[in-house]
């Protein structure tokens, strides 16, 4: 394997045109990769916000899922 030798100005230009011609590829990805991110992390605050240590039963859970979605129809 052989060394090669890169002064910093020429390195930060290669990460830049790098970045550059990811960023213009990849544009559709990358955006629906953020999208999903911040999603996760809403869902997240959610389910954090949510949380008050008290349950109910299988059924009752049914029936109230079951009453909301009736109600939006």
């Amino acid at each position: 394997m052989s060394t090669i030798t890169i002064n910093k100005r020429e390195l930060k230009k290669l990460i830049r045109e790098t970045l550059e011609d990811v960023f213009n590829d990849k544009k559709d990805f990358i955006g629906d990769v953020v999208v999903e991110a911040i999603e996760d992390v809403g869902l997240g605050r959610a389910i954090e916000e949510g949380r008050t240590g008290e349950y109910i039963e299988v059924g009752e859970f049914k029936k109230k899922l079951a009453s909301k979605i009736t109600r939006l129809k």
